[in-house]
């Protein structure tokens, strides 16, 4: 693969990969470090990599990977010194529509249910975010978190129902 071939894979998925890495680090510091990092990795092997592949699937796997060991060189460190707290706060929705009232109201929706996605334990959250944000098959996110399919499809149902009790009490209200 060439360096331009990459800058059109960046082009094409950069934006979707920058959103998955929000979701799973809920912090935009620390999704732009994970972006730079995702993207750097994918110069390093530039040479491995196929042009004809499923790069995005790759860069997502690639993110995640990233993500799940940063987490465990954290939690390490955190073991030997504990790190101050930092506010973490997710990226806001833009209205499209023109109607401010159903924009603001669409706006706290999705503030909402994002909310209730990050409070998910990781295990349920990583399924969600993968299938639902970024519209993978069972099996292309049962590769990514390199897990078998029906562990994806167990920990879907599980993240729906637990998404359907939480969120149940605010749409009937």
């Amino acid at each position: 693969m060439t360096i331009q071939e990459l800058e059109q894979v960046i082009a094409q998925s950069g934006k979707d990969i920058y959103s998955f890495c929000l979701h799973v680090t809920n912090s935009k510091p620390l999704a732009d470090e994970l972006y730079q990092d995702t993207f750097l990795k994918a110069t390093e092997k530039m040479d491995q990599l196929q042009a004809d592949g499923n790069l995005k699937s790759y860069l997502l796997s690639v993110a995640l990977m990233l993500w799940k060991n940063q987490r465990r060189k954290s939690a390490w460190r955190s073991r030997i010194a504990p790190a101050a707290a930092f506010d973490e706060k997710m990226g806001e929705v833009p209205g499209d529509s023109g109607d401010i009232l159903q924009d603001c109201v669409r706006e706290e929706q999705c503030r909402i249910v994002r909310k209730a996605v990050s409070a998910l334990p990781e295990k349920y959250r990583l399924p969600v975010l993968l299938y639902y944000m970024e519209d993978m098959t069972v099996a292309e996110a049962a590769e990514i978190m390199g897990i078998p399919p029906g562990t994806v499809k167990s920990r879907l149902s599980t993240a729906r129902k637990r998404l359907r009790s939480e969120l149940e009490g605010y749409y009937r209200g």
